[in-house]
């Protein structure tokens, strides 16, 4: 799908730097952890660039000498050893000290984006790629600890010990030295960046392709069983390999590429190295310069050079890490399509009134759902919708939960609009048992309880016990502790609608929804439970969409929903009496119940063992 934000985004360059500031917030919440690693990695460097002084003394001492020295420079060489054992010391500080400000900064970085998804709307949530946004979200987040260590432990040290030996050869020694150790530092960043921004494309097309790769991948085992019924297996097979064809050419590409990089760093600084050896040498012949300063200056170009031969891997690994991050920050940035109005206020229950008022409503502009739909459930009534597939049915459900705007009209509970309401308080006085029960991989006893997570285990008991399930859960090797599979896929149907149903009277809400709550159940069954749904529904305001007529026929005011428009409406009695589409749905619907009721039922399925689910 098009992101409609992604034209309003800046470019490549600004959208990196973006980026970067977006980590300011992470650093801020521990700055003084931020600041103690900052002056450590100082002290570290200062360290590290006494070391060459120090031993430039060392060597003049020894060169000043003409017989082999009865006393050794005992202080320099203490001071030698105390040098390179600080800059160990403030290194491992400063890592020491920084591990929490990286950890915590990817932790809040997953924790912001997995609130952000919830917060993202049901449309959005529907024309997922699960497979590819559970990489990407694996990347941007990875990517935040890879890009503060690089700054920090890569990018800061070689900043500042460039300083620092600038400000020696500056002060020290002639005005060369320092011209051909930068301009070869220049030449040498310069040339990492240009090639480095060229080899960019090949790593975004791998991130694209592996996300891809990985997508179809998730998608295959999740629709495992339907693969399995169409003997596809080469299909996705062949889908998936042909995908990673595709990665593994432009994986070729990046490391050829890279090679030319490194080729071209490495005679760089070898250039470089060269040159200043050439003129530290000239100047020894000529007296310029000691023998200490031609170690000096080595022993500088070494501590300079070698870190520099990183600064090529880093650059590319934040570029890389940038990347990865950008898919994040860009679905961070996406705004919800549904979000509470500026001060909207708590809905105030009181009678529980529900009515629509000339409701109009369109997934997609070009294809209307709902045309003009008006009707009111008074409190403690049960209004009921019936009607073909794609009648508009479910629609409704999903618009009374605020999933999505109305396009027309207007929805009001206890006359307020739900769009002045907070989309908390409004979904916390609904209760719903979907048409398409969908399980958190964890024990029956966890996915019940989530209807109400403070309840105590004696309700939650009476709620499955209400709805007709708690002697199979009891009859369960594990019991309440029994693990469902993923999306409840080891329940039957009729199973995982009554763990529904437990949730949704564990709940207690106000307003009820039976989305073809009895569509999975066999006809025993649904007729054992319509009793519970009956008790459970009595004094509350509930909406009952539905496919069965049987399961409707105690309501209040029936709607028959056709095109997206009210056909008819009245009570049983009243539609079947006037003959119109209700009546002739109901005629078929009870000549298919005949034909069940004289063959003998099946025997319902149970909990599916692990053998027979795989």
């Amino acid at each position: 799908m098009h992101d409609r934000h992604a034209t309003e985004r800046p470019s490549m360059p600004r959208r990196e730097l973006h980026n970067l500031g977006n980590l300011l917030p992470f650093l801020w919440e521990y700055r003084g952890r931020a600041l103690f690693a900052l002056i450590c990695l100082v002290a570290s460097k200062v360290a590290n660039v006494g070391v060459p002084l120090v031993l430039k003394a060392i060597v003049d001492h020894f060169g000043t000498l003409e017989k082999p020295p009865l006393v050794l420079p005992v202080a320099l060489l203490l001071g030698y050893g105390a040098l390179k054992l600080s800059s160990a010391l403030f290194n491992e500080l400063r890592d020491a000290v920084f591990a929490r400000v990286r950890h915590r900064a990817m932790r809040r970085l997953s924790a912001k984006v997995l609130a952000h998804l919830h917060q993202l709307s049901l449309r959005f949530h529907l024309e997922r790629q699960m497979g590819a946004i559970s990489r990407d979200l694996e990347r941007g987040t990875r990517s935040v600890s890879s890009i503060l260590n690089y700054l920090v432990f890569s990018v800061l040290p070689i900043l500042v010990e460039l300083a620092l030996v600038a400000v020696i050869l500056l002060s020290r020694y002639a005005p060369v030295f320092a011209l051909v150790t930068f301009g070869t530092v220049a030449v040498y960043v310069a040339f990492t960046f240009a090639i480095t921004e060229w080899r960019m494309d090949f790593r975004h097309q791998m991130n694209r392709l592996d996300s891809q790769a990985n997508n179809q991948a998730v998608d295959s085992l999740i629709n495992y069983e339907t693969v399995k019924y169409f003997g596809n297996e080469r299909i996705e097979l062949e889908r998936y390999d042909n995908t990673l064809r595709d990665w593994e050419a432009m994986a070729v590409k990046s490391q050829t590429s890279m090679s030319l990089l490194n080729f071209g760093q490495g005679a760089i600084i070898a250039l470089g190295v060269t040159l200043v050896m050439f003129f530290a040498a000239g100047a020894v012949v000529d007296g310029t310069m000691t023998v200490g300063d031609l170690v000096l200056v080595n022993a500088f170009l070494l501590q300079v050079f070698i870190p520099l031969n990183f600064l090529g891997i880093v650059y590319r690994q934040i570029k890389y890490a940038l990347a990865d991050m950008d898919l994040v920050l860009g679905l961070l940035a996406r705004e919800p399509e549904i979000a509470d109005a500026a001060g909207a206020a708590a809905l105030r229950l009181r009678r529980g009134e529900v009515r629509f008022e000339g409701v109009d409503f369109a997934y997609q502009p070009e294809r209307p759902i709902l045309q003009q739909v008006s009707f009111t459930i008074g409190p403690g009534q049960k209004l009921a919708v019936v009607g073909h597939s794609g009648a508009g049915k479910s629609t409704l459900a999903r618009l009374l939960y605020r999933f999505y705007d109305v396009s027309a009209g207007c929805i009001l509970i206890d006359d307020q609009d739900l769009r002045a309401v907070t989309q908390d308080s409004l979904r916390g006085v609904i209760g719903i048992v979907p048409q398409d029960t969908v399980l958190f991989n964890d024990s029956i006893y966890y996915n019940i309880a989530y209807g109400r997570p403070q309840a105590g285990r004696d309700e939650i008991e009476r709620a499955a016990e209400m709805a007709h399930i708690r002697g199979f859960i009891e009859g369960l090797p594990k019991g309440w502790e029994t693990v469902v599979g993923e999306r409840g896929l080891k329940l039957s149907g009729g199973e995982k609608q009554r763990v529904a149903i437990a949730r949704a009277i564990l709940k207690q809400p106000r307003i009820l929804i039976f989305d073809e709550a009895t569509s999975s159940l066999d006809t025993p069954t649904e007729q054992a439970i319509q009793q519970t749904l009956a008790e459970v529904a009595e004094h509350h305001t509930t909406l009952v969409i539905a496919h069965r007529l049987s399961t409707v026929v105690d309501a209040d005011h029936i709607l028959v929903l056709e095109g997206g428009r009210i056909l008819e409406q009245g009570n049983h009695s009243q539609l079947v009496a006037s003959g119109g589409l209700y009546r002739r749905m109901w005629d078929l619907q009870q000549r298919e119940r005949q034909q069940a009721l004289e063959k003998p039922e099946p025997a319902g399925p149970g909990l599916r063992s692990d053998a027979e689910a795989e």
